[in-house]
């Protein structure tokens, strides 16, 4: 089918690789308790935004340029672990009656996901790695190919942001009622967020 080679094993570990906990799972439950379901939505179209610009820099070969200057790729390293950590310190530090870590705003949740999507350089070098395999040589239509594999992970994402959206909104409303659980989860959101930055500043 337009030159992947079987599709249904494509589908099949996108969806996997979007079930797998980090920063952009983190930012749609979080934007989701905090804005409701127009802010979990604003988050998914964020995180997906920044896939699509990730997976176009793999495919115009970003990932051998990052590869070839590791300081750069080190440099973009650094500034999304500093990023996430400084949200998870944020939200770790508030005090009940603060403005909250995420603003209200869903462009504001929007703009955070794509910021947390973007500074991952590690995503470039996977989707890098990950597309050929899935690329049948023989019947391989060049753009085409990677543009429906590209519009396939934007489709999956959404549905998968979907649901954990309206899950996320389910259990929040019944959360409400005691506001002690939901500081609770807010400081334990900022111990993640500050785990995957130093995850990634540590990673080779």
């Amino acid at each position: 089918m337009f030159g992947i080679a079987d599709y249904g094993a494509f589908i099949a570990a996108i969806i996997l690789f979007l079930a797998i906990p980090g920063p952009g799972n983190l930012a749609l439950i979080t934007s989701t308790s905090k804005g409701g379901i127009r802010g979990g939505l604003a988050a998914t179209l964020g995180v997906i935004a920044g896939d699509q610009v990730l997976m176009w820099l793999a495919v115009a070969g970003v990932a051998a340029l990052l590869t070839a200057y590791p300081t750069a790729f080190h440099a973009v390293q650094w500034l999304g672990a500093g990023y996430l950590a400084w949200l998870g310190f944020k939200m770790l530090t508030a005090k009940p009656g603060d403005a909250p870590v995420i603003n209200i705003q869903p462009r504001h949740y929007f703009r955070q996901a794509v910021f947390i999507t973007l500074l991952n350089p590690k995503a470039i070098v996977f989707y890098m790695a990950f597309f050929p395999l899935f690329v049948d040589p023989a019947r391989h239509l060049g753009l085409l190919t990677f543009g429906v594999m590209a519009a396939t992970v934007a489709a999956l994402m959404f549905a998968y942001g979907l649901v954990v959206v309206l899950l996320t909104h389910f259990l929040a409303e019944r959360m409400r009622a005691n506001p002690r659980i939901g500081r609770t989860l807010e400081k334990l959101a900022g111990v993640f967020l500050i785990g995957f930055g130093i995850k990634l500043a540590i990673s080779k």
